[in-house]
């Protein structure tokens, strides 16, 4: 393939970890690789992508209360009436990559593929693997119309590595005049508070199910999180009890981790959950039924009562620590 775009949202003026699978997958598909961006400039931006194997890229800029999704995706649709159009544009399946995915697809009227977890070339296009039915299947899908392909990949399915390339050229692209269109403004953020790494970024995550118990019961996984420098993650049905923020929430309907350790106590390991976390390096499982399906993907499991275990677990861990 010649040419690939990826969308590259940032954060704290750092591109996040999904930008940077697709820049990775990205530059062992495609001659050129280019990032759309927007937000404060600044040159670590331009760095950091470079070293993932970005050649140039075009900066939005500032959008001050603007929603990205209509402005970025006018500045997307101007920037292919100017360039080459690439063969495809990667995605992040994050709230702002959706919506810009979205309206990029009806200002180009070009179909779009959501839900991607891993990307291959076959016979001159692009080819996208999906899980379907649960997890219990993988489909795959292509498009035959005229591009860009525009593929919306899941966070954690594609592996991210540097390549030693330098800084890439900056080209600013401020978005056309919107009007109606960009009508809509953010009067408000709200950031779910926590201590620790993120879910998403956290080399070990320990996460509780419905076998918790109750709220109080999940502040064990909360401790045993912060002792070992982890993130506290949560099956669906803690979530849907309201025991914690939807942000917790690791499976199909919520976040992909890969961490290098993932703690499960009182998970039953639903397909849907399994599908969020199986790829973790190492994964390790309590719960008292032993036919529980999350021992199917467990590298060591442990049949028994969390509430007797955990606090002999913190215990251990506080002297360790002390």
């Amino acid at each position: 393939m010649n040419r690939i775009w990826i969308l590259a949202e940032q954060r704290d003026a750092q591109p996040l970890s999904v930008v940077l699978e697709l820049a990775t997958a990205a530059r062992g598909l495609a001659s050129e690789v280019h990032a759309i961006t927007w937000g404060p400039s600044d040159p670590a931006i331009a760095e950091q992508l470079g070293r993932y194997g970005v050649q140039k890229v075009f900066d939005v800029g500032e959008i001050g209360d603007s929603l990205a999704g209509p402005v970025v995706a006018a500045a997307i649709a101007e920037l292919l009436e100017q360039q080459d159009v690439p063969d495809a544009l990667l995605v992040g399946s994050t709230y702002n990559g959706r919506d810009v995915a979205a309206r990029l697809s009806a200002r180009l009227d070009r179909s779009l593929i959501t839900n991607v977890v891993g990307l291959e070339e076959r016979d001159g296009t692009l080819v996208s693997t999906h899980n379907a039915f649960g997890g219990t299947q993988i489909v795959e899908a292509r498009f035959t119309g005229e591009g860009p392909a525009i593929f919306v990949v899941r966070g954690k399915s594609l592996a991210a590595s540097e390549s030693g390339g330098a800084v890439a050229a900056v080209e600013s692209v401020p978005a056309p005049t919107l009007g109606a269109t960009n009508a809509a403004k953010v009067v408000a953020r709200h950031v779910d508070a926590r201590s620790g790494p993120s879910l998403d970024e956290a080399s070990i995550v320990v996460a509780g199910g419905r076998g918790m118990g109750s709220a109080d019961g999940f502040q064990l996984v909360e401790e045993v999180a912060q002792l070992v420098h982890g993130a506290a993650g949560a099956s669906r049905a803690v979530v849907d009890s309201g025991w914690v923020p939807y942000s917790y929430q690791i499976g199909q309907t919520g976040k992909i981790v890969k961490p290098e350790v993932y703690l499960a106590f009182g998970i039953s390991g639903a397909i849907q959950h399994r599908i969020g976390m199986k790829d973790s390096k190492h994964i390790i499982a309590v719960d008292k039924d032993p036919s529980a399906p999350i021992f199917q993907v467990a590298d060591l499991g442990i049949v028994g009562d969390v509430h007797e275990l955990m606090p002999r677990l913190i215990d251990a861990l506080k002297n360790r620590n002390a």
